[in-house]
């Protein structure tokens, strides 16, 4: 009975959130608790397979998104991203040096907040030859605030009575992994979902241009040449084509609608399988000064960005 319970909470737990019985920061924290208890399938890799099933779900979400609304609402906000990431990238540099950590984890994890979280580290990682424990911690901080920014950024929305638009674009800009960012926007609103989408995709292509000056930064300070190849997610593309086809056949809206549902529900179940990795081993591990760094940062941005949007949007 002892090895049969863990599979039958998960089916139970999965089930709920693909049928659309709970919501996605429920779906999160039903997964964690879960986790605690050890009821965990032991063959399960919870993390890889959520990683998988996030990239299907963005490409179904791109059904439900016209790209001449996407590509105005993202060009309205598009000095705002590439001053947010500059920014980011710099104070994590400045602000890890002050805090004593090395440079490469302070780079980590400013990399993460600045573009899409685990991403980002894992296209930066290897571009400056960061260790894998250096990769492993930045990984597991900006981890715990996905799961924080999940449950805290729709409720500080709705005190604030943000707009759709609005939480959208600022979901986008403060929360680290996409993961995290459709599952608060889609919490928020079917408007702020297909805003958020959109625009932390957009967000996500800065992986390139960040992993290449990283590369050659590094590079030259410490006296070599970094050989590893970037690796640009495929769910980018994938979501830019959906989102196409789309806009430009309207007659099958009924089709696409079922498609974007699904991609939500199937995003739901993607936030329990985080829930099912997220441990206190792995919080207590991230350690305290690269959390502070990550939190300050965080913050520096969360609040910059929504003071930017609430005034200009």
């Amino acid at each position: 009975m002892a090895t049969v319970l863990p599979y039958l909470a998960f089916l139970i737990g999965g089930g709920l959130a693909l049928a659309g019985f709970i919501s996605s920061p429920l779906a999160l924290v039903l997964g964690f608790i879960l986790a605690g208890f050890g009821l965990v399938p032991r063959q399960l890799n919870p993390g890889q397979l959520a990683k998988r099933l996030l990239a299907v779900a963005i490409v179904l979400l791109g059904f439900g998104i016209q790209l001449d609304v996407a590509l105005a609402i993202t060009g309205d906000a598009l000095g705002l991203i590439v001053v947010s990431i500059v920014l980011t990238l710099v104070l994590g540099l400045l602000l890890g040096k002050w805090l004593g950590l090395e440079t490469a984890t302070a780079h980590l994890i400013g990399s993460g907040t600045a573009i899409c979280g685990g991403s980002a580290i894992a296209a930066v990682g290897p571009a400056i030859r960061a260790r894998s424990d250096q990769m492993a911690l930045a990984l597991a901080v900006v981890f715990i605030l996905n799961a924080i920014a999940l449950l805290v950024f729709p409720i500080v929305g709705r005190l604030l009575e943000l707009d759709q638009v609005t939480f959208g674009l600022w979901s986008a800009i403060a929360i680290h992994d996409t993961s995290s960012v459709v599952g608060a926007a889609e919490a928020y609103g079917d408007e702020a979902l297909v805003v958020a989408t959109t625009a932390k995709l957009a967000r996500a292509l800065w992986i390139v241009p960040v992993a290449l000056v990283s590369a050659w930064v590094f590079a030259r300070s410490q006296k070599h040449k970094s050989t590893t190849k970037m690796v640009v997610p495929w769910f980018i593309g994938g979501f830019i084509a959906s989102a196409g086809i789309a806009s430009y056949w309207p007659e099958q809206e009924a089709l696409f609608s079922l498609l974007f549902a699904m991609g939500k529900q199937l995003l739901v179940f993607c936030l329990f399988l985080i829930g099912l990795s997220l441990t206190l081993q792995r919080i207590r591990a991230a350690g305290f000064k690269p959390l502070l760094l990550a939190v300050m940062l965080w913050l520096i941005i969360a609040i910059g960005s929504l003071v930017w949007l609430t005034t200009n949007v």
